[in-house]
């Protein structure tokens, strides 16, 4: 089954309140860009699409040693669905479903991803997401049932009102480390003392 499922990494924005392009910045030795296709090309190998916009030529060159591939969402600056939207319609006639991961999240390992993919039953009304601080949210297994209503995605919405949609059914997956994302770089400068701790 995992076969027929693919990564989904959303590398496009512009990272306004971190002041520079966040997913070339380093954590451990690795930009974040690389850090979430690695973690994604370990439990999906080249099944794995990142969508790249604000700074594209830069961030597409960080991946040039990873597996997968690299699409240009033009309309980045309207926010994360035209992302996910440009995704699903670039595989949705390959994959049964897709894990969708943010570029933004070090706290997300393979074996999480991993998780998600053996949690996730074949149906195609199943659901998968991350619980974490008392919600759910990325990273999200969503299915083929889905992808029309991904694939219509404008704006800054995601898939998450799927979520309470009644055609389908929500499992979820706790995962503390989900909660950690980097908005700032203070946000990034509290992760990497925390990992050195």
């Amino acid at each position: 089954m995992t076969s027929n499922v693919f990564a989904i990494v959303l590398a496009a924005g512009s990272a306004s309140r971190f002041g520079s392009t966040k997913q070339l910045v380093e954590l451990e030795g690795l930009s974040l860009v690389a850090r979430a296709v690695k973690t994604a090309n370990e439990v999906v190998a080249d099944r794995t699409v990142v969508i790249v916009g604000h700074d594209a030529g830069a961030v597409a060159r960080e991946l040039q040693s990873t597996e997968g591939f690299v699409i240009v969402n033009d309309r980045y600056a309207e926010g994360l669905g035209t992302s996910l939207s440009r995704a699903v319609t670039a595989i949705r006639h390959v994959a049964s479903a897709v894990v969708v991961l943010l570029a933004d999240q070090p706290g997300i390992n393979s074996k999480h991803l991993q998780d998600l993919i053996s949690a996730w039953n074949g149906d195609e009304h199943q659901i998968v997401a991350t619980a974490f601080s008392g919600t759910q949210g990325p990273p999200v297994l969503f299915p083929v049932a889905c992808f029309d209503d991904l694939q219509g995605l404008e704006g800054d919405a995601g898939g998450k009102h799927l979520f309470s949609d009644s055609r389908f059914q929500l499992a979820t997956i706790a995962f503390e480390p989900a909660a950690l994302d980097v908005d700032t770089p203070a946000d990034l400068t509290q992760i990497s003392r925390n990992a050195r701790n």
